[in-house]
C-alpha cells in the first residue's frame, strides 16, 4: 500500500512575491485533493483579485479533486501553471532515470510521482502569468540548482534541440535530462520546446522540429502567426532562427512586460470552468468575455476574426487550452494575444471549438457570419473583418517567404492545402454578394 502524500506551498503574485494564499495536497492510496485559502495580507489588500474562477475570495478552506482522469486535481488557475505535455515527458523521463540509479546503488527507492511534482517541476522564472509557488523555505518552486541557468540564450539552442530529439527518440542521457529539466512551459502541447531568452532578452518559447515531422511544423506555425498580424489579429511575435541548420521556431511569451514584469492569466478553460473532455463553444467564451473583460466589444470582435483566421487557415487545434486571457486590474481581464496557431493541410476545416452550444462544430464560413450578432457585429462590420482576413490569407505565399519565417518551395507545397480550398472560396463569393 503506498504511503499517503502531504504537500504544501505559499502561493505569490509577481515579482514582489505578494502572498495570496496557501495550496495543500494531499494522496492517499488512489485518492487526491488539493486545498486552497486565501491570505488574510490578500484578501484586504486594494489590489485583492479571484485569482481561479473556481477561488472565491472568502476566508474559508477551498477544496478541489479532478472530475476525471484527464482533469487536475488543483483550481483552474493552479492548474494553468502546470507543465504541458512534453514538460511532463520530460519530468517523467528524468524520475524514472533517478529512480534506476538509485535502486542501482541501494538507495531508497523514489516514490511514484504525483500531480503535485509535476505542478512544482516547472522552473519560477518561465512559470506562465503570475503565480508563483514558495516552499516553508522562503524558495520559489522550481528554483534551479546553483550553478545552472534556468532559462537558456538563443545560443543554446543547439544543444537543447539534441536533449530534445534524444528524449523524443528514448535514447536521453542524465546529462540531456539534467539540460531540460525545470526548462519546459505550461504552453503549448506535446512537441518539444523550451523556454529561452531571445536576442532581445526577452522571455520566448523555442518551439523544435519533432522528429517526426514530415513538413516543416516550425514553419507553418511562424507563419501563422504572422500571418495573422496582417489580418489585423492581435498574435505573439514569432520568427525562425536556425540550430544545427534545423529551423526553431522562437515565440515570444506575452503573459511578461517588456521590463519582465509577470502578468496574470488564465486560459479559457479556466475561465468556463470546463472539463478537458468537455465540447465548448465559442459563444460560451463571448459570454464569458461580456461577463468578465474591461472592454467586451473589443474582445469580441476579436475573438470573432479569429475564428474567421483559424477556419480560413485550417488551425484545427483551436481547443480552449489555447486560447487566454490576461488581467488588467479589479477582477478583469482582456483576450491574450493569439498564439499556438498551426495550419494542418491535411485536415478537413473543421475547428476543435465549437461554434455556439447550438451549431457544433465549426466548419462552413457561411455560419461563422451568421453567427456574428453574438459578437456584438453587424453584419457588415463582420463582411469588413472578413475581407480583411481574406486579404491576408490570399497573400499567404508571400509572408511565407519573408526572412523570419523562410519557407522554400516544397515546404508551400506542404502546406498550400491549409490555405487554398473550398471555404477560401466561399468566403471569396460572400464578399462579392455582401
Amino acid at each position: 500500500m503506498s504511503r499517503a502524500v502531504q504537500r504544501g506551498a505559499t502561493v505569490c503574485l509577481g515579482e514582489s512575491g505578494m502572498v495570496v494564499g496557501q495550496l495543500a495536497y494531499s494522496r492517499s492510496g488512489v485518492r487526491e485533493n488539493s486545498s486552497f485559502v486565501y491570505s488574510q495580507q490578500w484578501l484586504q489588500s486594494m489590489e485583492r483579485f479571484s485569482i481561479s474562477p473556481d477561488l472565491l475570495l472568502t476566508e474559508t478552506h477551498q477544496y478541489h479533486k479532478a472530475a476525471s482522469e484527464n482533469d487536475s486535481v488543483f483550481h483552474f488557475a493552479i492548474a494553468d501553471t502546470a507543465p504541458d505535455g512534453w514538460g511532463c515527458r520530460v519530468i517523467a523521463r528524468d524520475h524514472a532515470k533517478r529512480r534506476v540509479m538509485h535502486k542501482a546503488r541501494g538507495e531508497q527507492p523514489f516514490a511514484p510521482l504525483t500531480q503535485w511534482d509535476y505542478l512544482v517541476g516547472v522552473d519560477d522564472f518561465s512559470r506562465v502569468g503570475a503565480l508563483r509557488m514558495r516552499d516553508e523555505t522562503g524558495n520559489y518552486l522550481r528554483t534551479i540548482e546553483s550553478g545552472d541557468r534556468a532559462t537558456p540564450p538563443l545560443l543554446e539552442l543547439g544543444s537543447l534541440l539534441d536533449a530534445s530529439h534524444a528524449v523524443e527518440l528514448g535514447r536521453e542521457t542524465e546529462a540531456d535530462l539534467r539540460y531540460l529539466r525545470g526548462r519546459g512551459t505550461s504552453l503549448g502541447g506535446l512537441r518539444p520546446k523550451c523556454s529561452v531568452i531571445d536576442d532581445n532578452g526577452q522571455l520566448a518559447i523555442g518551439k523544435f522540429p519533432s522528429v517526426k515531422d514530415q513538413r516543416s511544423v516550425t514553419k507553418g506555425e511562424v507563419l501563422a502567426l504572422r500571418l495573422a498580424v496582417v489580418a489585423g489579429i492581435e498574435a505573439v511575435q514569432a520568427r525562425i532562427v536556425y540550430a544545427d541548420n534545423s529551423p526553431v521556431a522562437v515565440v515570444r511569451r506575452f503573459d511578461r512586460t517588456l521590463q519582465g514584469a509577470r502578468i496574470p492569466y488564465l486560459s479559457a478553460a479556466s475561465l468556463l470552468q470546463a472539463r478537458r473532455d468537455d465540447e465548448r463553444a465559442y459563444s460560451e467564451i463571448a459570454e464569458r468575455i461580456i461577463a468578465t473583460c474591461a472592454d467586451p466589444k473589443h474582445d469580441l470582435a476579436e475573438l470573432w476574426r479569429r475564428i474567421v483566421f483559424n477556419l480560413l487557415i485550417t488551425n484545427v487545434d483551436d481547443h480552449l487550452h489555447n486560447h487566454g486571457f490576461l488581467h488588467v486590474g479589479h477582477g478583469q481581464w482582456r483576450l491574450a494575444p493569439a498564439f499556438d496557431l498551426n495550419p494542418f493541410p491535411d485536415k478537413d476545416q473543421e475547428l476543435k471549438t465549437w461554434l455556439t452550444e447550438e451549431t457544433g462544430p465549426v466548419s462552413s464560413i457561411n455560419e461563422v457570419v451568421r453567427v456574428a450578432g453574438q459578437f456584438w457585429l453587424e453584419r457588415d462590420q463582420a463582411i469588413e473583418i472578413l475581407r480583411q482576413v481574406c486579404r491576408a490569407v490570399e497573400n499567404w505565399r508571400v509572408v511565407a517567404l519573408t526572412p523570419a519565417v523562410g519557407m522554400e518551395p516544397h515546404d508551400l507545397n506542404d502546406v498550400a492545402p491549409a490555405f487554398e480550398h473550398a471555404q477560401m472560396e466561399l468566403a471569396a463569393t460572400l464578399l462579392r454578394h455582401g
